[in-house]
């Protein structure tokens, strides 16, 4: 029987800063596999079951070549045991990564988002801290990203990750 690996999901809400750190921790986790789940929108659109069911089938994939994964990307773990791969992973790990509501507000205005949907991820990053005790097992750590440069974010999730990796 193959030793099942563990999977690691960066989480946050929009604004966090999960895409803007991939590119930094792929340069110091070289031996994992990092993406952004999103990069799938513009082929499938916004079916986020199928888009979590084909990750976790990358994730499987990979690691059954004996590499893990990092998934940078919103991701609640009552959706993810969910999916068909689940089963295949030793466990699945988050990390959140926040900011303040102003820097999220600005980064989402960026982005041209509307006032309602920056509210509603005021709401969710606010929800991510309130269960990150309670809905995650072990509890889900959490970055703040409001004015930490992308190096120290991404050293902290090297961190994290490697005391679950080996």
């Amino acid at each position: 029987m193959e030793r099942k690996l563990p999977l690691f999901i960066v989480t946050g809400a929009s604004g966090s800063g999960k895409t803007f750190v991939i590119k930094e921790l792929r340069r110091i986790l070289p031996d994992f596999d990092i993406f952004d789940p999103d990069h799938l929108v513009e082929f499938i659109g916004y079916d986020w079951e199928k888009m979590r069911n084909i990750w976790l089938r990358v994730a499987r994939n990979i690691a059954q070549g004996g590499r893990m994964t990092i998934l940078c990307g919103t991701m609640m773990p009552w959706d993810i045991e969910k999916c068909v791969d689940f089963p295949f992973f030793d466990h699945v790990y988050y990390i959140n990564l926040h900011c303040n509501e102003e820097i999220r507000e600005q980064r989402l205005r960026e982005r041209n988002w509307s006032d309602e949907e920056i509210e509603n991820h005021k709401h969710f990053a606010k929800r991510l801290l309130e269960i990150a005790d309670e809905a995650y097992s072990p509890p889900m750590p959490t970055v703040d990203t409001s004015n930490t440069d992308v190096t120290e974010v991404a050293s902290q999730i090297k961190e994290w990750v490697l005391q679950y990796a080996y």
